[in-house]
């Protein structure tokens, strides 16, 4: 009889330990990071448009948490993508220039983030999550650089830098380059791949991730594993081409540019919509944070708005890499949230990996924290630390960096700036002459920030390649060199 009590016992205690194991599995939230291309600051209602309606995109806004200071870590596509699958700078890495498609100029096999570095995914891959990345990769096409190498479980897109977005065109367009026989063709009208295979696309590509990540919802929910879906939708980037039925929402803007542009984010919030519902459907939606941002400032040439912020895509101003974000996670985050301390997107890969209980290996370095609590309190998790952006440009750098309320900027080699951000969002007081010390303390910090920064893999153009090889770039004494008979306020 005690025999059968002490089985009973070990039997009870076996069943709550597993009962606890999937209990513990469940409260893992879900992870939906949602990537818009050169998308503007002010190019989405929940950060203030007033042409451009998105009310999927406010919906979720509005019942999480606004971030109004998020940045990324580069002003343009390649490099800023690196970062958010790093969680590093990618100066850090050698990953600051956008990778090219002329092989005659690189070395294509070899041009790809270092394999050296672990992307989030591959953290959360081995933490059990089911992982997929959707839509536009740009971090190397060679075989050992493709999403499916990289901790992602599927992979459905394109593997350049953006694409054309109506199936019946790019496709005509690609079959006549290859019965030309040409051997280079541009990326943007290649097949699409699924996990390495050729596809034959029939819907707007916008529509078609959508209908991926849908797919991905259900299969996860059936799988009974939370799921990370990275979904890196290429609009509105460049080619600007939208549906007539889009286009004809925003037929009072005149600006042709303006009006497609519009278009084709609203395409984006229409898919959003239609993912939410897959999440409500399966039971997923509770347990699931929904991350939307930009991967930099959206473009003036090509119909972005990135009011009240002065600069474009490519800029050290905030226009180029301070970017409309948020949060939404009804298990954790209270509705209707401002979050107004700066943060940046090195911070998404700590804190998915604690969300998620996940190991990061104990030799990869990270530049970011896990913000969730500071989040949830209403703390600035960088507080101590500052926010950079760097980019390189011909023979100089363009630099911003921010710490709390104040922001430095060099542009184009012009005179240091100092700005109080939180007063002055448009950047046009320098408060360099009235406060020369912070002025200084600040740009040392940043020039001791570029100590740890790693010679450039690739290089854009011919030109920056010249440039690095006989010395005349970095530059970073010349860059950093605070000269206070000129760094004075202006009335600009």
């Amino acid at each position: 009889m005690k025999q059968i009590s002490n089985q009973l016992k070990l039997l009870f205690f076996g069943t709550f330990i597993t009962i606890m194991g999937c209990t513990a599995q469940e409260e893992r939230p879900n992870i939906l990071f949602v990537l818009c291309d050169d998308l503007g600051y002010n190019d989405v209602g929940f950060n203030g448009s007033t042409d451009i309606i998105t009310p999927e995109l406010d919906k979720l806004a509005k019942d999480g948490t606004i971030f109004t200071s998020a940045y990324v870590a580069h002003p343009f596509c390649g490099p800023s993508r690196a970062s958010i699958l790093t969680g590093r700078y990618p100066q850090q890495m050698g990953t600051a220039f956008n990778l090219h498609s002329n092989s005659s100029m690189n070395d294509a096999d070899n041009m790809g983030i270092p394999t050296q570095e672990t992307y989030m995914s591959k953290v959360l891959q081995d933490a059990g999550y089911y992982t997929s990345a959707l839509g536009k990769w740009h971090l190397g096409s060679a075989p050992k650089f493709h999403p499916n190498e990289r901790g992602f479980d599927n992979f459905y897109g394109f593997l350049g830098g953006g694409h054309n977005y109506f199936p019946a065109k790019y496709q005509k367009d690609y079959q006549k380059q290859v019965k030309a026989g040409n051997k280079e063709i541009r990326d943007y009208i290649l097949p699409l791949e699924h996990n390495g295979k050729e596809v034959k696309e029939t819907e707007y590509v916008t529509d078609a991730l959508s209908r991926e990540a849908i797919k991905d919802i259900k299969l996860a929910s059936t799988k009974k594993e939370p799921f990370f879906i990275y979904l890196a939708y290429n609009a509105p980037h460049v080619p600007l081409e939208a549906k007539e039925e889009d286009l004809k929402v925003f037929s009072s803007i005149k600006d042709k540019d303006r009006r497609t542009y519009a278009a084709m984010v609203y395409a984006v919030d229409r898919g959003v919509g239609k993912i939410v519902k897959a999440l409500k459907e399966t039971n997923q939606y509770d347990n699931t944070l929904i991350v939307f941002l930009s991967d930099n400032g959206g473009n003036f040439d090509h119909g972005a708005n990135n009011y009240p912020l002065k600069g474009s895509k490519g800029d050290a101003w905030e226009g180029g890499y301070r970017v409309p974000m948020f949060f939404h996670y009804p298990n954790k985050i209270a509705k209707g949230q401002q979050f107004d301390f700066p943060v940046s997107s090195l911070d998404l890969y700590p804190t998915f990996a604690k969300l998620a209980n996940a190991k990061i290996p104990n030799d990869k370095k990270i530049a970011g924290k896990d913000i969730m609590e500071s989040v949830i309190n209403k703390t600035d998790a960088h507080k101590e630390d500052m926010i950079y952006c760097l980019r390189y440009r011909h023979g100089f750098s363009d630099v911003g960096a921010r710490l709390g309320d104040w922001k430095i900027t060099r542009m184009g080699n012009e005179p240091w700036r100092l700005t109080n951000i939180t007063e002055d969002i448009h950047e046009k007081k320098n408060m360099a002459g009235r406060y020369p010390e912070r002025l200084k303390k600040m740009v040392a910090e940043t020039q001791k920030w570029t100590e740890g920064f790693a010679q450039p893999l690739w290089y854009y153009s011919a030109k920056d390649e010249e440039l690095w090889k006989d010395g005349r770039m970095p530059q970073y004494n010349e860059t950093f060199e605070v000269d206070m008979l000129t760094d004075l306020p202006t009335k600009k």
